[in-house]
């Protein structure tokens, strides 16, 4: 994968889960900003999906488990949507929490996708 595009995600996602933790402890119900870190966290997962289709054609296969990356992307995609859809029916400040937590499980789970494309050995 390509690295910056990676830590672009990486900085997105922890930016996006520390502002809903933080909206969250001070007592703040989901608001736009939350919701739209979220959809910006999935438009770049969908992206990423768009080049893991790509990459291989391109020359440039996963080093690792071909199955363990797609299902870490595919549950990372799933992930902000669920969150948004649960945070907006429940509409409370636990639940912009959540968001947030959400958001830093995605950071890692961004990052293990990057190991297993570009540092495993097969």
């Amino acid at each position: 994968m390509i690295a910056w595009f990676t830590v672009a995600q990486i900085v997105v996602a922890c930016a996006s889960g520390l502002l809903c933790t933080v909206l969250g402890l001070v007592g703040r119900r989901p608001s736009d900003l939350s919701v739209g870190t979220q959809a910006l966290i999935l438009v770049l997962l969908v992206v990423q999906v768009v080049i893991a289709i790509i990459a291989p054609l391109a020359g440039n296969p996963p080093t690792g488990d071909l199955l363990e990356f797609w299902v870490y992307l595919v549950s990372a995609v799933l992930i902000p949507p669920a969150a948004v859809i649960w945070a907006l029916i429940e509409r409370s400040r636990w639940s912009t929490v959540v968001m947030g937590f959400a958001a830093f499980a995605i950071a890692i789970m961004v990052w293990r996708m990057n190991v297993i494309w570009t540092v495993q050995v097969a």
